[in-house]
């Protein structure tokens, strides 16, 4: 019980201080940038519509439904003609929709010496600059099973009242729901978890169509594994203790276990065309929130399972 009440004061604190600096950060960028993006999707999508699937007058198309959608979403005249079920989807004439999730669970209170930032700070920091950034370019923004898609200019205050006042487990990965079509989805976390599950949350997630850009945020340890002697490495998460003779002979086998991870999970990002890249805390938030967004809609039009690394020396 301690132990939860110290991570969570930990974590009030880590939203109050990512609260401010991300102010700072989003303010910081050049509004020009925002403004020749914002011109250029206005010019390419047209003045009248963005040809997505949102809530407009004009019809778009239909697409399968997706199980755990409401029945009512379902086109029963059109799906009468074949054996599959259809939803009516209108052309999008209002706000591009982000889900943003930040990872808050116990490994990512985690911070080396070489950290600006704990891996929990890092992540809400970015999310938060982030959100600011998309709903000045007119964007709505959520956070999955937490606070619904809004483009209220308090956007920072919203999200950081929401997780405050957030009771419920701190999961690793998002909660399991359905993001409409097209909607864009950034996960920020260490994605240490088991690769059954990060591969069962793109498959949930990409079902209806979205796209998403995974970010593994890591301290500047957990790349390098600077260890050496008898160390006891204690699991955050309740997976017990590892005792550690000599350190240093794991290194090779842990660097290239980390490279298998991440092989793995960029494999699975691969084959749905979203994003996958790296972050390390030593290095500076301004260099992953540009890249975010900068890239998520670059992503959307490139080619399918490009991969570029944010955060780390080519």
């Amino acid at each position: 019980m301690a132990a939860e009440t110290s991570h969570e004061t930990r974590e009030i604190l880590a939203i109050r201080r990512a609260d401010g600096e991300s102010r700072t950060l989003a303010a910081s960028l050049p509004r020009l940038v925002l403004e020749a993006r914002r011109i250029a999707a206005n010019v390419i999508h047209g003045l009248h519509g963005r040809r997505r699937a949102g809530a407009g007058e004009s019809f778009w198309q239909y697409r399968r439904f997706v199980s755990g959608e409401p029945s009512q979403n379902v086109d029963w005249r059109r799906s009468a003609r074949d054996d599959h079920l259809y939803v009516r989807e209108q052309e999008w004439e209002a706000a591009h929709t982000v889900w943003l999730w930040p990872d808050r669970s116990l490994s990512m209170a985690f911070a080396s010496k070489g950290a600006r930032d704990s891996k929990l700070e890092r992540g809400l920091i970015v999310t938060f600059a982030l959100a600011e950034l998309l709903v000045s370019g007119g964007e709505r923004v959520g956070i999955p099973g937490l606070m619904n898609p809004t483009a209220n200019r308090n956007v920072i205050d919203k999200m950081a009242q929401a997780l405050l006042h957030d009771d419920a487990a701190r999961a690793s990965l998002p909660p399991s729901f359905v993001p409409s079509a097209l909607a864009e989805i950034v996960v920020l976390s260490d994605l240490w978890s088991p690769m059954s599950e990060i591969r069962l949350m793109l498959a949930g997630l990409s079902a209806s169509g979205a796209h998403g850009s995974l970010i593994q945020v890591v301290d500047p340890a957990e790349e390098t594994f600077p260890y050496a002697g008898r160390v006891e490495f204690v699991e955050p998460e309740g997976f017990g203790v590892v005792t550690a003779g000599r350190a240093e002979s794991w290194a090779s086998d842990y660097v290239a276990r980390v490279a298998l991870h991440r092989d793995e999970i960029r494999s699975e990002t691969n084959k749905l065309n979203w994003l996958f890249s790296t972050h390390t805390t030593s290095r500076s938030a301004a260099e992953l929130l540009l890249f975010l967004h900068s890239g998520m809609m670059a992503a959307k039009g490139g080619p399918g399972g490009s991969t570029v690394k944010a955060g780390r020396s080519a």
